[in-house]
């Protein structure tokens, strides 16, 4: 699959804004499921100052600093990316036992260096045993990992209710888990949060989706949006993403962004201001299927 997409953000402030410093995550990565054909970043008012480096977990992010005094601040990226095949769950189903792998994270640190950066609480996700006590039914000892993971992303599914109005980014995960109410970043979150409570491995994934249009209706310009899932690490097929938000092993209508421990790393964009006063925010995201080119028979 191919894949066009176009991410507008737009702060409007009531009053001059004379200093805006920014951290974006909006450069989507390159991996085994995904390369990025071309990107464009673009910035209004100009930054006085940008930079562009790679973060500890490998993704793309831009710092930038605007000196120009001004009410309204406009960052828009758009990218083309190619999706290449990911496993099938009927491929996944010589997953080693769940215990098994977590036993080999904790006491094995120097075979898996990566995943282990996922193994603990983080800023946004803590460890705790409530979060293992719903995790648990899904995990009993001697159950392959996938097939653990696959039944706790479909009873979040089942379970939680997506509501936009429940939750903010702030909103703390024990009250996700008793309010059984969110939206894709507290179910990514709380997913996480199981799997780290029982020892294993599992990063923040965030990108976009795309989605689909009522019947008889038109994809709608603007639309679509952000989207968050979760990536589990098993040791012998290493990272598998799954979507709990959607009911979903990740495939090919996932767009990946960035990655990292909690969405407190990957946030597409944060920063502080000087002035403004009060502030409206406006997002639009666009994701638009493109023909895939094939090359010419010879």
């Amino acid at each position: 699959m191919r894949y066009h997409v176009f991410h507008e953000t737009k702060y409007i402030y009531d009053s001059i804004v004379t200093l805006s410093q920014q951290m974006l995550h909006m450069t989507p990565r390159n991996s085994f499921a995904q390369v990025c054909e071309q990107n464009t970043l673009t910035i209004h008012p100009q930054p006085t100052e940008r930079v562009q480096h790679v973060d500890y977990f490998k993704n793309y992010s831009d710092y930038i600093a605007v000196f120009t005094p001004h009410k309204i601040l406009k960052v828009s990226s758009s990218f083309t990316v190619t999706l290449k095949p990911r496993m099938q769950l009927s491929e996944l189903e010589h997953s080693l036992p769940w215990n098994i792998v977590a036993h080999r994270l904790m006491h094995e640190h120097g075979e898996h260096l990566e995943a282990v950066t996922y193994l603990y609480t983080s800023p946004s996700i803590k460890c705790s045993q409530a979060l293992a006590d719903y995790a648990r039914p899904s995990f009993w000892p001697g159950r392959p990992l996938i097939e653990s993971v696959f039944e706790l992303s479909q009873r979040i599914y089942q379970e939680f209710e997506f509501d936009p109005e429940a939750t903010d980014v702030s909103t703390p995960l024990e009250q996700v888990l008793v309010g059984r109410r969110g939206v894709c970043q507290d179910f990514a979150h709380l997913m996480i949060g199981c799997l780290r409570s029982l020892g294993l491995a599992a990063r923040y994934v965030s990108g976009y989706i795309l989605t689909t249009p009522p019947e008889g209706g038109e994809r709608l310009i603007g639309a679509d949006a952000s989207h968050a899932w979760i990536s589990v690490y098993s040791l012998i097929y290493g990272w598998i993403d799954f979507d709990p938000t959607n009911n979903c092993l990740v495939q090919n209508e996932h767009i990946t962004v960035a990655w990292g421990r909690d969405f407190s790393d990957v946030s597409p964009m944060r920063g502080i201001v000087l002035g403004g006063g009060a502030q409206k925010l406006k997002v639009n995201v666009t994701v638009t299927p493109l023909q895939l080119t094939m090359p010419a028979p010879v």
